[in-house]
């Protein structure tokens, strides 16, 4: 009989509970895996080779815990290490395991949105700096122009159930007139990072009607339907009993205590050590 494996969901921290969240509802007999840096985190203003070592450290953990397919829930471990590992390790490793990101499937679905073939992207300080997104929109959609707009205080708004604060307001105000004053013409926002459609809320309050803001959950997780949908092998090596589990670098009453907010769900963590 065929050996079984859950499906591995690594995020730096708490964000990628948006995107696990949209995977149990797209995929509620699959069993899966979640791995929160928390100790570490926030990774949006650390170093390339920083981020990669992290993130290949976690991956590597999430393996041997019998993931054979991980996810990288996190837009800056994506941006940062997601290329390094399948292009260095894996192949080391050789055994079939893959490892995916949230960019790509973000950028191949834009150009569906975008009416103008202007968008801009709301992200950490990593991301931005990568290019990421530019990079890969560039390949599906060569027409479209990217504008991009750091924010590196909205991670901390949202860890800190910090979204109803004149802080939050006056920052959501100042970083959304810095990227709309780089055009007039921008009729699409990507959230690019998976912290962010905690605020979405307020984003919409001080955002003009005509600009669409996409949150990546839904998109990426439709990208993973359709990508075991196409490599049957894969699929069918994924264990099915509808079983999470949820482990935390950090301490894990305060990872339970946030993840309610981000998964919408009560969990109980584990602590891993690394």
């Amino acid at each position: 009989m065929q050996q079984k494996y859950p499906i591995g969901v690594f995020d730096s921290g708490y964000g990628g509970l948006t995107v696990l969240k949209e995977f149990v509802q797209d995929l509620p007999e699959y069993d899966f895996i979640y791995l929160g840096d928390n100790a570490r985190a926030p990774y949006g203003n650390l170093s390339y080779e920083t981020v990669y070592a992290y993130t290949l450290e976690c991956v590597k953990h999430l393996f041997d815990m019998g993931c054979r397919l991980v996810i990288l829930a996190c837009n800056t471990a994506s941006s940062k290490a997601l290329r390094s590992i399948q292009q260095k390790d894996l192949p080391i490793i050789n055994d079939g395991k893959r490892v995916l990101g949230v960019i790509r499937p973000t950028s191949e679905k834009i150009g569906e949105f975008t009416t103008t073939n202007q968008i801009g992207i709301f992200a950490t300080t990593g991301t931005v700096k990568s290019e990421s997104y530019k990079l890969e929109i560039e390949k599906f959609y060569p027409n479209i122009k990217v504008y991009q707009e750091a924010c590196p205080d909205w991670v901390t708004l949202v860890e800190n159930n910090a979204f109803n604060t004149p802080e939050a307001d006056a920052s959501i105000k100042l970083h959304i007139e810095n990227l709309l004053a780089q055009s007039e013409e921008i009729d699409t926002i990507i959230l690019g990072c998976t912290h962010f459609p905690l605020l979405m809320p307020k984003i919409s309050q001080y955002l003009p009607e005509n600009i669409r803001v996409i949150s990546q959950g839904e998109i990426v997780s439709n990208a993973l339907v359709d990508y075991l949908n196409r490599h049957i092998e894969i699929n069918s090596a994924c264990s099915k009993k509808g079983t999470l589990q949820f482990y935390t670098t950090g301490n894990t009453e305060n990872f339970d205590t946030h993840a309610a907010v981000f998964f919408g769900k009560t969990i109980q963590s584990k602590f891993l050590m690394l």
